[in-house]
């Protein structure tokens, strides 16, 4: 029913109630509603958590970022020991395609966060990259680090 990603596979708890399917979201412990970019997040933050050892208590689901006068909603964002913030990411359903307008989207969300690294995912295609804030190069890599070497880098 729900399409298959490039992920590995997960168990989800999944519910159906009068107004849709709902999903299980371990980080903010609550049921929310299945949309297919909700599909995608919540593989997105399993595959953190299980394939690359991100602590659960580190990622912030919707964190609200002040933009100039706007507030706007990243989907993931990952933080260090310090609280402070090391990633973001932004998906998308897996019908959307990743093009510039999202790289720019998640380019505006990082002014605010200033991180050195982003994800950009729609659940097929997995963009990962580093920001060298002083040369301003971004460079895009093969793989996502596991969380001891994200704090590194």
């Amino acid at each position: 029913m729900y399409p298959s990603l490039h992920f590995p596979t997960y168990n989800f708890t999944i519910r159906t109630t009068e107004i849709g399917d709902e999903i299980f979201d371990i980080v903010r412990k609550k049921y929310v509603s299945l949309t297919p970019e909700e599909w995608v997040r919540q593989h997105l933050i399993r595959f953190l958590i299980q394939e690359r050892a991100v602590p659960m208590g580190r990622i912030k689901i919707e964190k609200i970022l002040k933009i100039q006068t706007l507030n706007r909603r990243a989907d993931v964002v990952v933080y260090d020991d310090y609280a402070k913030p090391l990633l973001i990411v932004e998906c998308k359903a897996p019908q959307v395609k990743i093009n510039q307008n999202v790289f720019n989207q998640i380019s505006c969300y990082n002014k605010a966060l200033n991180v050195n690294h982003l994800i950009v995912t729609n659940g097929i295609d997995h963009y990962y990259c580093t920001i060298n804030h002083e040369t301003r190069q971004i460079q895009f890599e093969s793989d996502i680090p596991m969380y001891q070497e994200l704090k590194k880098l």
